[in-house]
């Protein structure tokens, strides 16, 4: 729903979901995830008519993402507030990444509401941490906000010596959430992996003759997944995989 309405500026709240073919007013049971889509074939219960395979396909990653980020901060019930309301602001961010990947994957924007709701829980997040009887020490909070100033200023940079080709000013935005989010050193290694994933799919696509050399791509999906990796600490121990083999 955040992916179809808010690039098209309407409203989140209020208004039923519809049919994009027909209007129809969808009741509950055509709004189960996965099941009612595979239920009615893939089709608008009302008018017939095939609804897209990528809804049911966001569906199934966010759950996937969900169980991830269960696993990745313990796998284990949450006993107490912290650990409830560790989970749920990590649960929101990851909701506002998935929904920033599709609409700038779609639309080339990185809608600011969505960065100011991750940036606002990821404060939160570490509000908790820091209240959680056994939290390990971080780093600080300078550390984060020189992260996220340091990281705005890159992108600020790198727009005024393109004149805007290539990076936008939600990508400075997102760029700022990434420094509050993970602090340094994991920002440095998540715009890394952005780069470098960004880079090679570019040159993918210019050899399949998709783009033409100095064509853009969007960039907020690498984004996403450099903050991703980072923040389940997947590139940590990749970076010493490949090291490590590279030192033997």
């Amino acid at each position: 729903m955040l992916i179809d309405r808010m690039p098209r500026e309407e409203q989140i709240v209020k208004g039923r979901s519809h049919c994009d073919r027909c209007n129809h007013v969808l009741s509950w049971k055509d709004l189960i995830p996965v099941v009612s889509w595979t239920m009615l074939a893939g089709k608008c219960r009302y008018c017939h008519k095939k609804v897209p395979a990528r809804n049911t396909f966001v569906e199934l990653l966010t759950g996937l993402l969900f169980v991830i980020t269960f696993i990745a901060l313990g796998s284990h019930i949450p006993v107490m507030w912290q650990d409830l309301a560790q989970l749920v602001l990590y649960l929101v961010i990851v909701s506002c990444l998935t929904a920033i990947f599709f609409i700038d994957l779609n639309e080339q924007i990185i809608p600011d509401s969505l960065t100011i709701v991750a940036s606002i829980a990821a404060i939160g997040l570490h509000g908790v941490e820091a209240l959680s009887p056994y939290a390990e020490v971080g780093p600080s909070v300078l550390n984060y906000l020189i992260s996220a100033i340091s990281g705005a200023s890159f992108f600020a940079f790198l727009i005024l010596i393109t004149k805007g080709r290539g990076m936008g000013w939600g990508d400075v935005k997102f760029a700022a959430f990434m420094g509050i989010f993970l602090g340094y050193p994991r920002i440095i290694s998540s715009l890394y992996f952005a780069f470098l994933t960004g880079a090679f799919v570019s040159a993918i696509l210019i050899v399949r003759r998709r783009k033409k050399f100095g064509q853009t791509i969007p960039f907020g999906p690498f984004l996403v997944l450099g903050t991703l990796f980072a923040a389940f600490g997947t590139l940590d121990i990749a970076w010493e995989y490949i090291f490590g083999k590279l030192l033997q």
